[in-house]
């Protein structure tokens, strides 16, 4: 039975390879960008032209009012969001020290506010169904942290926080909420790595080389589907930690 599946932050990257498994399932796949509409509308036609499901939107979702205007576009033209990946994020690379204030308030507001947001206004009608799956995609740094990235390691471990206690929450509506923890994966982001950093980087990670977008997509599939999993964040990251 196809659902409606909105993917968050899904105009390229990991969130693109988790709306293709989705949309190749046969679910109706509503990708979501941020700042680059060009993107967004070639990703929605590259599904369209093999006979898949889908359509997008932009908003950013740290804003909530922003994000409440998205849901309510979804719902009227789609149906309440019955399936709901928190992707949209943005790393940050420096000195905790030499960050300012507002430099941190946009890390925290990009890979958490964005989870919340979503989640708040995903909810109520999950709630009301007695049925709905949140998965978050969060980082293996909100495991074990990384230096340089203190401020995206809280808020990705922040995601892991709210993930475990929503579980909690909604367990008893039926809902379930689970988490992957991505590690290095072939993204544009990481293709800013110099040749030394990636391959210092690959001779960390256990398996060999870093991860497609598509082994996310496969994993959310999966969570989406098992109907006995919840409160759980796992790792996706080639044994990395």
């Amino acid at each position: 039975m196809s659902r409606v599946v909105l993917v968050t932050g899904s105009s390229r990257g990991i969130g693109l390879g988790i709306a293709k498994c989705f949309a190749a399932k046969g679910d109706t796949v509503i990708l979501n960008g941020r700042e680059d509409s060009g993107t967004l509308a070639k990703s929605i036609e590259e599904l369209k032209q093999v006979g898949m499901k889908a359509d997008g939107f932009m908003a950013d979702l740290s804003d909530y009012v922003k994000a409440q205007e998205m849901f309510s576009r979804i719902k009227a033209q789609y149906g309440p969001v019955e399936v709901l990946v928190n992707n949209a994020g943005a790393a940050y690379y420096g000195l905790f020290s030499d960050m300012s204030p507002s430099c941190w308030q946009g890390v925290l507001a990009n890979n958490l506010h964005t989870v919340i947001n979503a989640s708040h206004l995903a909810v109520p009608d999950m709630v009301r169904a007695k049925a709905g799956c949140i998965i978050n995609i969060t980082s293996v740094w909100g495991i074990t942290g990384a230096s340089c990235e203190a401020m995206y390691s809280a808020a990705k471990a922040g995601v892991i926080g709210f993930t475990k206690a929503l579980a909690k929450e909604l367990g008893p509506s039926k809902i379930r909420v689970n988490a992957i923890a991505c590690g290095a994966f072939e993204t544009r982001m990481n293709s800013q790595l110099t040749h030394e950093e990636k391959s210092a980087l690959t001779e960390s990670i256990p398996l060999g080389r870093f991860g497609y977008p598509g082994e996310a997509g496969d994993l959310a599939v999966y969570l989406a589907n098992a109907m006995y999993l919840t409160g759980q964040v796992i790792p996706l990251d080639g044994g990395l930690v």
